[in-house]
């Protein structure tokens, strides 16, 4: 459960675009999307950052071991852009990435500091890829990390329970988006 939020909290919403919410994930998607949604408002209405991120498949880069991710041809034009339930301002900071977490290869670390925050909310899909791999670097920077446990998924619900059982713990607080709402 939540104890507290930081006075400046960021939202960090991983890879809400239309290609990968369409993915076979392991819970209801429209509850995911509502609650991202709901947490993207509240923070817009609270004046406090949002960090939209996306993923280009064209640009990722995997590691040796691991290939860059097929997916049966080519992707629909709109693969990368964020879905619309999202509703974004200008001054959301906006990253696309080209790895598993959001802060590599990007600023978003020094735009964040710039911002003076300390904290994030984390939330998007998958649990156990970039939700997971930005908040582990999150909590090495030093971030406060909270994990709205009802606004992420994964597409095998095995690794995202991994995650919630034994990585979050290790890096943050994990609560509903009502209760973190509640510390907005």
């Amino acid at each position: 459960m939540i104890t507290a939020l930081d006075e400046k909290t960021a939202l960090v919403l991983i890879d809400m675009q239309k290609g990968i919410v369409a993915f076979p994930v392991a819970h209801p998607i429209a509850g995911i999307i509502e609650n991202t949604a709901k947490l993207a408002d509240a923070f817009h209405k609270a004046g406090q950052p949002v960090v939209i991120v996306n993923v280009d498949p064209a640009k990722f880069k995997p590691s040796r071991k691991e290939p860059a991710p097929s997916h049966g041809g080519s992707l629909p034009a709109d693969f990368i852009e964020i879905i619309p339930e999202i509703k974004t301002i200008d001054s959301d900071i906006f990253v696309t990435k080209s790895t598993w977490g959001a802060f590599d290869s990007t600023d978003l670390d020094a735009q964040l500091k710039k911002a003076g925050v300390t904290g994030i909310v984390i939330g998007g899909v998958a649990t156990s890829i970039g939700v997971e791999g930005t908040a582990r670097t999150a909590a090495a920077l030093g971030y406060n990390v909270t994990f709205a446990s009802d606004a992420m998924t994964d597409m095998f619900a095995d690794a995202h329970n991994h995650s919630f059982k034994y990585i979050f713990p290790r890096l943050g607080e994990v609560d509903t988006t009502e209760n973190i709402l509640k510390f907005l």
